[in-house]
C-alpha cells in the first residue's frame, strides 16, 4: 500500500477519494506537517496501487486502513476523509471508535448512493461498461471543479484518474451504493468537523447536513464559491479550518 508518512506531532491520517491518490493531499501535507505527523496512503487500485483491484466494499476499505495503520504502529489519531474517503473514515470512527481522535468529514456524507448527484451512481456504471471510463474519467473530474476542466488542477487529477482500471472503477461506484451509515450516525463518538464547499455537484447539501444534525458532537464549515474539490480550490481556508479544529481545546 503506497503510503507517506511526514512530520512530527500528533498522528493525522489522510483518505483519499474515488479516482484520486494520497498526491490530492500534497497542498495539506505541506501545510499541516508542520504541526502533525501526517500519514496518507493511496486505496487499493488507485494512486501508486493502479496494478490492485479496487475493492468494492467501504468496510473493506476501511479495514485495509487499519491494518495498515496497524503495521505503522499507530493506535490513535485524528482522522480526515474526502469524498468516497469520508464513507471510508465514517466506517473507521464505527469500526474503531476507540482510535479516532478527531474526524473531519469533507466532500461527503452518510447517503451511499449519492442522492442529487450529478449524475446517479447506477448511470455511471451502466455508461463505463458500454463506453469504457476514458470520457466518465473526464467529466467526473471535471465536474468536481468550479471551473471545470479549466482549474489548474484538472490535469494532475486526470493524471491520476487515468490510470485506474475498469473493474476498480465499477467497484468504486457499487462501494459507495452499497454503503450507508443513516442511523449509524449517533454511534460516532469522536468530535467531528463536517466541511463542504457550497457548489459541491457531488454530494448535495442534504449529505453534509445529515452528518452536522446526526453525529452527536459534530460543527459545520461551509466553503463559500467552493466546489468537491476545495481544499485544492482554496487549500489556504482549508488548511487553516482543519488547524484550527485539530488544536482546538
Amino acid at each position: 500500500m503506497g503510503c507517506i508518512r511526514v512530520g512530527k506531532g500528533p498522528v493525522l491520517v489522510l483518505v483519499h477519494g474515488f479516482l484520486s491518490g494520497l498526491s490530492y493531499w500534497d497542498k495539506q501535507i505541506e501545510s499541516l506537517s508542520t504541526r502533525f505527523e501526517v500519514i496518507a496512503m493511496d486505496l487499493p487500485g488507485y494512486g501508486g496501487e493502479t496494478q490492485q483491484t479496487g475493492l468494492d466494499t467501504v468496510a473493506g476499505f476501511a479495514r485495509t486502513i487499519l491494518e495498515q495503520l496497524d503495521k505503522l504502529g499507530v493506535k490513535n489519531f485524528h482522522l480526515v476523509g474526502h469524498s468516497m474517503g469520508g464513507m471510508i473514515a465514517q466506517e473507521i470512527a464505527l469500526q474503531a471508535p476507540e482510535r479516532v481522535n478527531r474526524l473531519v468529514l469533507y466532500g461527503t456524507g452518510p447517503m451511499g448512493e449519492l442522492p442529487g448527484r450529478f449524475e446517479p451512481l447506477k448511470v455511471s456504471m451502466e455508461k463505463v461498461e458500454k463506453d469504457g471510463t476514458k470520457e466518465a474519467k473526464h467529466y467526473t473530474v471535471a465536474s468536481w471543479f468550479k471551473q471545470g476542466d479549466q482549474d489548474a488542477n484538472f490535469e494532475p487529477g486526470m493524471e491520476l484518474a487515468k490510470d485506474v482500471s475498469l473493474q476498480t472503477y465499477i467497484n468504486g461506484l457499487n462501494a459507495m451504493a452499497g454503503w450507508s451509515a443513516v442511523g449509524r450516525l449517533d454511534q460516532i463518538q469522536s468530535h467531528t468537523l463536517v466541511i463542504w464547499g457550497d457548489i459541491d455537484r457531488s454530494y448535495i447539501w442534504q449529505q453534509p447536513y445529515a452528518l452536522w444534525q446526526e453525529i452527536q458532537n459534530s460543527s459545520l464549515a461551509v466553503m463559500p464559491l467552493c466546489s468537491h474539490n476545495a481544499h485544492l480550490e482554496n487549500p489556504q481556508l482549508f488548511n487553516q479550518l482543519l488547524y484550527d479544529f485539530l488544536t482546538h481545546e
